[in-house]
Formats: structure tokens, C-alpha cells, sequence
């Protein structure tokens, strides 16, 4: 079955699809701490008025296309760009998105074995009662076991690759269907524990304390980054599942509902999180660090800690698990496009990952480079060049048909953040991010 005969189950369905792409683990350790670290309230107001001038347009204009061009991110753009009368060479910014995907997926499912293997920890009680200096030797340890990462790293994948194979609607859409309400469920648990065991009091004020002060020009650019970063924009996967949209579903009302449910899941996150930290007397901070060692901590040393614990890193592995899906998928879609079938090329796909990954786990600087290049250079001049597609080479009629927002003063306004604010946008967060300003 083709892209072009394919659509999500309901307008519904792709809300999960897109928002468990969105919801990674950047959200869990990352947003709530730069929160935290910026602002507070006043970090949150800027990173929605960016959400709102890049994210958002950004993403209406992957669906667009997606929707448009009914098939992979490489045939969606040529076609698009051959009926304006354009070149259909920009088919080759869908390319950059689909490697980029992949060589995300290359190292993201190593990190989503760390994730597996807490949950192995927290069922046995491994780190029951164990001292801070045994729960940090005991994540260094599994970081130097290559054996260990390795298992978890390749059934991670071989999940990933089995509901892709599955397909749009009966593995994707299906998937999603089951894992969101999971990942919904299990962070209103996960809050409540907070509630009841942790200082509530010190997590509102660590991230939501207005300190207008904190609003540096460098706060600014991270926001602005991570409102880029968070939507899943620039490698392929949104215009992927774009392509399988229902056709006269309003797109821009979809991105907003997709945008806030990925805000709310991650301060709620915060706030399941660094109330327990500090109530453990522990110092906040983000990435690998705060999961895998002072949360650890912290549910060791709590009441039903090590239930808790099991519920915690089972929702950072669905989190990984909705995002990992979406790596590979535009790949599987493109393809398909040549009669390849989906078990074959995602397999397939998920093979070539799973050696990325092989090399990532027995090389640090694989996994680092990887890392870097996608962030830092591949994500962001794809989202730069689809801004740039759709906002100046495409028609204003043709999108505006496609967009389905009419040509009013709502249209006109997502045109001008297309055209200018959200291009300025991402290329200072590519410029900041190689340091150059």
C-alpha cells in the first residue's frame, strides 16, 4: 500500500503520533532544568512566544508539505517544488532529514538502554537502599559495560523496527494509541508521588520563581533552541506523518493542541521530578546525570521508592520508544516509494542504527560526533531550509489552499513568522550553537 492510500485512524491518532515524536528525553531532563536555570516564569513566557513565532509555523509548514506531496519527506518536496515551477532538487533537504533521523536513532537507542536497564534495576531493588557513591559507580559501571549496553541497546531497536513494520495504522497509530494515555498516566502518578514524598514547595519556586533578570540574551537563544528541537522539526518526521493526515483536518489547530501537550508534559515532568531532588537535599541538573544517578538516589532513600522508580524510567523508555518510531519512518516511507517492502526496508533501516549504535557504545567519540552533527548542524539548516521552501518558493495561494487557514489575517501571520521571524530564529540557534556568536 502506498503513502498516498495511507491516513491516520483519526485526527487524534496523529496528535499522539506527533506529540509522542515531540515528548523525548530532552523534555524529562532538559527543559524543566533550563527552566529552572533561566527564569523561571519569565523563561516559560519567552520559550511560548517562540514556540508560537518557530515552532509552531515551522511545523505547519512539515505537515503541509507531508499532506501536499503525499509521500516520503525526498518525493513530498520535488513534487511541490516541480508544481510551483521551481527546482526538484529540494527534495534533497527531505534526504538531510532522513539521514539525520537515522543517525539520531544511531545513539538515542543506547541512551534508551540505559533507560530499559533502570527499569530491570528498580524491579529487582538494585539500588534499594544503596549509598550515593554505590548508585554512582553503579551508572559508571554500566557506561564501561559494553555487554550490558549492547543487549539493551538491541532490544530497544528490534522494538523500535517492530511497530514501524507494522505500519501506519496498525503499528504506528496503534503503538501511540496504547503508549501516550501510558506515558499520561504514569506522569499524573508520578506527580502525585511527588505531591505526597517530595518538596513541592522548592520545585515551584526552582522552576517557576518570574526572574526577569535571568532573561540574558543567552537565555533567549535557548529558548529559542529548544523550542526548534522539542517539535521534532527539521529531520523528516513530521512531513513523514504529515503525509498520512486526514486532508480536511485544520492543521494550524493541530500544531497548537501538539504544542502544548508536549509544554505541559514536560513542567509536569519538572515537577515530578525536582520536588524529590530537593526533598533528598540533592542539587538539580540535567542530562544523563539527573536520571540515572540523582533520581536513583532519591527513590532509594523514599517510601515505595522502588515502585515509583519502575513507573519513572518505564515512562522515559515509552518517551524514547514514541520518539524512536518517528526516526525511522521516514526512511521506511521513502523506500516504499521504491517497492521495497516495509519489514524489509525497516529492518533494514534498524540494522544499519543498531550498528551506529554498536559504535557508539564502544566508541565515545562516535556517539559524541553523532550528537553534535545532528543538533547542531543537520536539524537546524533542514528546518531553516523548509521554512525557506515553503515560506518564498511556494505560491502564498498554494499554501494557503494546502494550509486550509483561508488567506486572512490568521494565514498572514503564520506567512510572516514563516518568511522572517522563525528563519532568523533558527539561524541563530545554528550560529550559537557552533559558537560563533
Amino acid at each position: 500500500m502506498t503513502t498516498a492510500n495511507v491516513t491516520w485512524k483519526s485526527r487524534w491518532t496523529f496528535i499522539l503520533a506527533a506529540t509522542g515524536s515531540a515528548v523525548g528525553l530532552g523534555n524529562i531532563w532538559k527543559f524543566p532544568y533550563i527552566t529552572g536555570e533561566y527564569g523561571g516564569g519569565a523563561f516559560v513566557l519567552v520559550y511560548l512566544g517562540c514556540i508560537l513565532l518557530i515552532g509552531v509555523p515551522v511545523m505547519i509548514a512539515e505537515i503541509m508539505v507531508g499532506r501536499a506531496g503525499r509521500s516520503d519527506p525526498v518525493h513530498s518536496m520535488s513534487k511541490l517544488g516541480r508544481e510551483a515551477g521551481k527546482s526538484s532538487y529540494w527534495g534533497a533537504v527531505g534526504a538531510v532529514g532522513i539521514i539525520a533521523g537515522l543517525m539520531i536513532m544511531m545513539f538515542y537507542s543506547v541512551v534508551a538502554g540505559w533507560a530499559l536497564e533502570y527499569v530491570a534495576q528498580s524491579i529487582t531493588g538494585l539500588y534499594s537502599d544503596a549509598s550515593t557513591d554505590e548508585i554512582e559507580t553503579n551508572f559508571s559501571n554500566l557506561l564501561s559495560d559494553n555487554t550490558q549496553q549492547t543487549i539493551w541497546h538491541s532490544l530497544f531497536t528490534l522494538v523500535t523496527a517492530s511497530v514501524v513494520a507494522g505500519g501506519v495504522t496498525k503499528g504506528i497509530g496503534k503503538a501511540v494509541e496504547i503508549l501516550m494515555p501510558i506515558l499520561f498516566g504514569f506522569l499524573l502518578l508520578l506527580l502525585g508521588y511527588s505531591w505526597v514524598n517530595g518538596d513541592f514547595s522548592a520545585g515551584l519556586h526552582f522552576m517557576f520563581d518570574t526572574d526577569f533578570s535571568k532573561l540574558t540574551g543567552e537565555a533567549i537563544l535557548v529558548a529559542m533552541g529548544h523550542a526548534f528541537f522539542t517539535l521534532s522539526l527539521g529531520m523528516g518526521a513530521i512531513m513523514a506523518y504529515g503525509a498520512y493526515f486526514p486532508g480536511k483536518t485544520s492543521i494550524g489547530k493541530t500544531v497548537l493542541t501538539i504544542a502544548a501537550l508536549d509544554t505541559v508534559i514536560a513542567l509536569v515532568a519538572g515537577m515530578a521530578m525536582f520536588p524529590l531532588v530537593f526533598a533528598n537535599g540533592l542539587t538539580p541538573g540535567q542530562g544523563p546525570g539527573l536520571m540515572f544517578v540523582t533520581l536513583p538516589i532519591a527513590f532509594a532513600n523514599m517510601n515505595g521508592g522502588l515502585f515509583f522508580g519502575t513507573i519513572f524510567f518505564s515512562l522515559v523508555s515509552i518517551a524514547a520508544l514514541s520518539s524512536s518510531i518517528s526516526l525511522i519512518e521516514p526512511g521506511v516511507a521513502w523506500l516504499e516509494k521504491y517497492g521495497v517492502k516495509r519489514s524489509l526496508s525497516t529492518f533494514g533501516l534498524a540494522g544499519i542504527a543498531w550498528l551506529g549504535g554498536l559504535a557508539s557504545i564502544h566508541y565515545g567519540a562516535v556517539f559524541n560526533a553523532l550528537d553534535y552533527i545532528t543538533a547542531n548542524i543537520m536539524l537546524p539548516i533542514g528546518g531553516l531550509l523548509i521554512a525557506i521552501f515553503v515560506g518564498w518558493v511556494l505560491p502564498a495561494n498554494i499554501t494557503a489552499t494546502e494550509v486550509n487557514m483561508g488567506e486572512g489575517l490568521i494565514f498572514k501571520c503564520w506567512r510572516i513568522a514563516l518568511r522572517y521571524i522563525a528563519p532568523a530564529g533558527i539561524l541563530l540557534v545554528f550560529l550559537n550553537s557552533l559558537k560563533l556568536i
